[in-house]
């Protein structure tokens, strides 16, 4: 199906304001027939639990906003030109999105326009959400893998919090207002975007400077699951967290390290003669860092600083004596492999090898730190396990010029493209962070020398999850306008067919004609994207909505006037599958939190705490 592509904006914003305006109808009626029938547990039995929540004047409201905001998509749209071009030569390349001087936005493709189409929110939708938190001091820490839509009004709202408070600031230096008055705006940001490590500290720091009273985790549920243990181990414990649904909200990397299978090699791996350490990734569940913890000792690491740890425990206990076991994503396992080998057969130098990779190493240590991984063989990621042989010859014969980031999760030869770049500084591969910081470096780069006369493009192909290119957006707008920079874009690109839209099914069964025109990112098939969305977009991440966010905000503002209400809001706990359980004698949640205070601890010192080490020598002598 081909779709003119300058159309695709006002469609697919239209499909998510037709959504959202039908799921706010249901609930009003919902709750206007639960209002006329007060009394009748019948009835109350027969409504579905999400329409409980929602008084009838609320549910107008959201209605009315939403309607406004259809109206004024079609009422303000220009007349859309017919393409010249024929569908089959309109996904010859990438889309895009081209990030200019002055906040320019030029989207590519219908994609792109797809993915452009929230980056500016709704004003009232920002203002009333942000009250709400402000009011019922409410945090909100999300992924940088949430829906676009999600991700514009959460990064509007971060910043208009920001500009209330150097208003508040303003006006306190001016003595025109109260400082003790009781509508204060936090100083700490009330929204964080983060990767999943940091969404923790952000969490605990809005508990410990804005005294938050609870906490919406925008995630997948090992996010909300860990997000709870770091508050609760830094004294916030009392601070409940809430997921955006009652759903499960899986992760198929996290699920590979569930079954016995791991178990099984973990086992295998504490048995050998030599020192065994588990490196686990973070982005597991808690009750596989505590099962682990009972079998091998275990340290837990994020995709930003898994190499450092793997080169400080091999230095800090022998490279030639230690077994190193990662798990569970095979693909990012490999890549250190992968990466390890390029160090070694591109020729670096002893003196370059400290220099750049750790000071505690050279050519010898590091052939046998490469000889001394054992890799978990049966986990992935669904959604970096996507981008095929059609999209890495696009890249190789298209996009020469281009820096090509991927995240470390990525397989093949995607990766391997990024890696042999990344050795030139022509690329990076890492985690979601490292990508972003690469992106902003090479812009502060260019745009700092800032010559009038010479315009330049930076090309950066997005080897990971598209959800993220709200963040890149702002973080390139803010590096441009900080440089008072004309002359330089920035050119962000995702490997996918530029047409990568298609029909889906109207939720409310309307069988109109214009039914058949609404549109969503993403494709029917084909290399380089899921089915879910589009160019590696999580299905699990799409489960948290600007709707979800709604309805958990709504039900805080109500709990203390429902005992409905607080246990429905109860549903969205983080699970807790370890709770008064033991581990051979131990509690499991401390055992489960152990390796990620490992990490802490060498994220601080740099060092292998030396209760760690000592578990892997008295592991070592009871094998």
């Amino acid at each position: 199906m081909f779709i003119r592509p300058t159309a695709v904006q006002r469609l697919t914003t239209s499909f998510g304001l037709r959504r959202s305006i039908t799921i706010a109808a249901r609930r009003a009626t919902a709750a206007s027939s639960l209002v006329a029938s007060s009394g009748s547990n019948n009835n109350i039995a027969t409504i579905n639990n999400n329409d409980q929540q929602y008084g009838p004047t609320m549910a107008t409201r959201r209605i009315n906003s939403l309607l406004s905001q259809q109206r004024a998509l079609f009422s303000t749209a220009p007349p859309t030109p017919t393409p010249t071009a024929p569908p089959a030569q309109q996904i010859t390349s990438f889309p895009s999105i081209v990030i200019g001087p002055n906040h320019k936005l030029e989207p590519q493709g219908s994609f792109a326009e797809a993915q452009a189409a929230f980056l500016e929110p709704p004003k009232d939708v920002v203002e009333s959400l942000l009250d709400q938190l402000i009011d019922l001091k409410v945090g909100i820490v999300a992924h940088y893998y949430m829906d676009v839509e999600l991700q514009g009004v959460l990064h509007a709202m971060k910043r208009r919090q920001m500009e209330l408070l150097h208003h508040q600031q303003l006006q306190e230096e001016d003595g025109g207002v109260d400082a003790d008055s009781s509508r204060r705006i936090p100083e700490y940001p009330l929204v964080a975007i983060a990767d999943s490590l940091k969404m923790g500290d952000d969490a605990v720091q809005m508990c410990a400077q804005n005294n938050v009273n609870s906490i919406i985790c925008l995630g997948v549920d090992f996010m909300s699951e860990s997000v709870s243990a770091i508050m609760g181990k830094n004294g916030h414990g009392n601070v409940p967290v809430y997921r955006a649904t009652q759903k499960h909200i899986g992760c198929s990397l996290a699920e590979s390290a569930e079954g016995d299978s791991y178990k099984a090699w973990l086992t295998k791996s504490a048995a050998s003669d030599k020192k065994s350490l588990h490196v686990v990734y973070i982005n597991t569940s808690l009750e596989t860092k505590a099962v682990s913890s009972s079998i091998i000792p275990t340290i837990t690491c994020t995709s930003s600083n898994v190499l450092q740890t793997i080169l400080q425990a091999s230095a800090q206990m022998g490279p030639e004596e230690l077994q190193i076991c990662y798990g569970p994503d095979t693909y990012m396992g490999d890549n250190l492999v992968s990466l390890l080998d390029a160090v070694l057969s591109s020729g670096w130098s002893d003196e370059r090898i400290k220099a750049d990779l750790h000071k505690a190493h050279d050519r010898s240590t590091i052939q046998s730190l490469r000889d001394n991984i054992d890799v978990y063989p049966s986990g992935n990621c669904v959604v970096h396990h996507m981008f095929g042989q059609s999209v890495v010859d696009t890249v190789l014969n298209d996009y020469a010029d281009a820096y090509v980031t991927a995240h470390l999760e990525v397989p093949g030869e995607m990766f391997q493209i990024a890696l042999r770049k990344s050795l030139d500084d022509e690329g990076v591969v890492g985690s979601t962070s490292n990508i972003l910081n690469f992106i902003e470096r090479k812009v502060e780069e260019a745009a700092a020398k800032n010559t009038p006369n010479e315009k330049q493009r930076l090309k950066f192909i997005l080897g990971t999850e598209a959800g993220m290119v709200t963040s890149i957006v702002r973080s390139v707008q803010d590096i441009l306008d900080s440089n008072a920079c004309q002359n330089v874009e920035a050119e962000i690109i995702f490997p996918v067919s530029s047409e990568a839209v298609m029909a889906v099914d109207d939720e409310a069964g309307d069988n109109s004609s214009t039914s058949s025109l609404e549109v969503v990112p993403g494709v029917a098939g084909g290399e380089g994207c899921s089915t879910a969305g589009g160019c590696a977009t999580c299905p699990f991440m799409k489960m948290n909505d600007l709707d979800a966010v709604h309805d958990v905000v709504d039900m805080i503002s109500q709990q203390s006037s429902s005992s409905n209400i607080e246990l429905q809001l109860s549903k969205h706990l983080p699970p807790n599958r370890l709770a008064g359980k033991s581990i051979n004698g131990k509690d499991a949640i401390e055992l489960g939190t152990e390796p990620i205070m490992y990490m802490r601890e060498f994220m601080i010192e740099k060092r292998l705490s030396e209760e760690l080490v000592k578990k892997v020598e008295q592991g070592r002598m009871t094998a």
